[in-house]
């Protein structure tokens, strides 16, 4: 490499930094609020020096039931993640291998439910919990996380399953591999990178998403993360340190999930965009 490609990557990697930073301020005050006392709370500055725990601790002490509230959040990301997974998954080999009927027609409307925002369906949503018995019952956030999380896992596997030969799947049949079989052992390995970003992309908005489940979650017991942090935002803001504590510790699980899976979902991504 030349003296001139190294001073190139450099400048890339400087600016690349340099961005990085500036989208991690938000994170970074959130944590710097958190750790704030009460007379520093309002200080116009990034960084403090006097900073304490007092208002994690409060966190602890007002939601006894905060550990039954992470489960529940747990719960409701880890089924509806499963579940978006498997029926994206055979969704979208029945789409591009099995000449169903009618198909292209149902796999637009799909498609066009991609342009219907959550929050526009929070009331009917919430008014079918209602009547189905959902309301502080977790189905009542499951089922609607999977049917919304579908049409974007389809579509990211489409492409994917585009760039699988048929001759494949053609040779695996005549050695004796039934539907099933093939379906798992050779469809869905292909399909690995893909499924790894739907899989942290529904993890992500199963697990952040506010409006309905404070819509169908009332009890305090069952209530997700997210809507622990809800009681310290009210009319007059009267606890912000513990208010950004609590919204630390909603974040945490969600970043340690994401590092653990970052390359991963890179790969998924980088891959897909080369498929069909």
């Amino acid at each position: 490499m030349t003296f001139k490609e190294k001073r190139k990557m450099f400048i890339w990697i400087l600016v690349l930094i340099i961005v990085a930073l500036i989208f991690m301020v938000p994170l970074i005050f959130m944590v710097s609020m958190s750790l704030r006392t009460q007379d520093t709370i309002g200080l116009p500055q990034l960084f403090i020096s006097e900073i304490t725990f007092k208002n994690y601790e409060n966190v602890l002490k007002q939601n006894p039931e905060l550990w039954r509230n992470f489960m529940g959040s747990v719960i409701v990301t880890v089924t509806s993640v499963a579940l978006v997974t498997v029926c994206a998954c055979m969704a979208v080999f029945g789409f591009s291998r099995k000449n169903v009927h009618g198909k292209v027609l149902l796999y637009n409307i799909l498609l066009c439910t991609l342009m219907v925002p959550i929050a526009g369906l929070v009331v009917p949503i919430t008014q079918l919990n209602s009547r189905l018995g959902w309301i502080n019952n977790y189905m009542g956030l499951i089922f609607p996380y999977t049917a919304l999380g579908i049409p974007f896992a389809i579509t990211i596997l489409q492409g994917f399953m585009v760039g699988i030969p048929a001759e494949l799947e053609e040779a695996a049949t005549i050695d004796g591999c039934g539907m099933v079989r093939l379906f798992l052992q050779i469809v869905c390995p292909l399909l690995k990178p893909g499924i790894v970003v739907i899989v942290i992309w529904q993890f992500l908005t199963s697990w952040n998403e506010f409006f309905l489940a404070m819509c169908t979650l009332t009890k305090d017991t069952i209530k997700t993360l997210p809507l622990v942090a809800q009681q310290y935002n009210g009319a007059y803001f009267s606890q912000p340190g513990t208010l950004f504590a609590a919204l630390t510790l909603i974040t945490i699980p969600m970043l340690v999930f994401y590092i653990l899976v970052q390359k991963q979902f890179v790969k998924g991504l980088t891959a897909g965009a080369v498929k069909g």
